[in-house]
């Protein structure tokens, strides 16, 4: 690869990894509740998952996802609604304050793996790459394994950093967010405020999957 298509990548995966989305929204409210421990699943989740979707598409699989009407929609569908379930749970996490017993919200490593395949937008931005930096080229193989790590790693490292930046938050979480009503504290706002950009992602999906039909 020459060094201005490295550049290209690395923009692209620096823009689509660190800016927040399902994925870094879900690491740092995991973290903010449980810990980067607690996060800590879900962090190795994300690289695992997309990293199969890459190969998947690599293989060819995405252009067949993508072509099929039924199955584009099947997983806008099937992922917009996963999304807004985990904003319900999470809207409706007890907070560690209340003394419930419960545990905080927990999103497991096949969930997780599960969540990338869902994102129709995952998809289009992994066959984006396969077909901008390894379909049709003579080193096509050799280049799939110098991308494959590269992608991994920023996955990984923009879901820590967001994890991390929710563990530091957590003690400044467990104080009321308003001085007169302690029962209503701040992590239990910080979660809602989450959920709300989980619902609003699977909103920004819903709308642009609909936009090649309204064409």
């Amino acid at each position: 690869m020459t060094p201005n298509e490295w550049t290209a990548l690395l923009v692209l995966a620096t823009a689509t990894s660190f800016t927040p989305g399902p994925n870094t929204t879900l690491s740092a409210a995991l973290a903010a509740n449980g810990g980067l421990r607690h996060a800590g699943r879900f962090v190795l989740a994300v690289p695992a998952g997309w990293g199969l979707l890459f190969a998947l598409c690599a293989l060819g699989l995405g252009s067949v996802v993508l072509a099929v009407p039924a199955l584009s929609w099947g997983i806008l569908l099937a992922g917009s609604g996963y999304l807004l379930w985990l904003a319900w749970r999470l809207a409706h996490a007890a907070a560690p304050s209340t003394n419930t017993g419960a545990p905080p919200m927990q999103v497991g490593f096949m969930q997780g793996v599960m969540l990338q395949f869902l994102n129709i937008k995952a998809w289009m931005l992994a066959l984006s790459i396969v077909a901008g930096w390894v379909a049709g080229k003579p080193d096509a193989v050799e280049r799939f394994f110098w991308i494959l790590p590269v992608l991994l790693a920023y996955a990984a490292l923009s879901n820590f950093t967001y994890a991390l930046a929710g563990t530091l938050l957590r003690e400044w979480l467990a104080g009321p967010l308003v001085q007169d009503q302690p029962s209503y504290g701040r992590l239990r706002g910080f979660n809602r405020l989450m959920a709300t950009a989980l619902v609003l992602t699977a909103a920004w999906m819903l709308w642009n999957g609909m936009q090649p039909v309204a064409t």
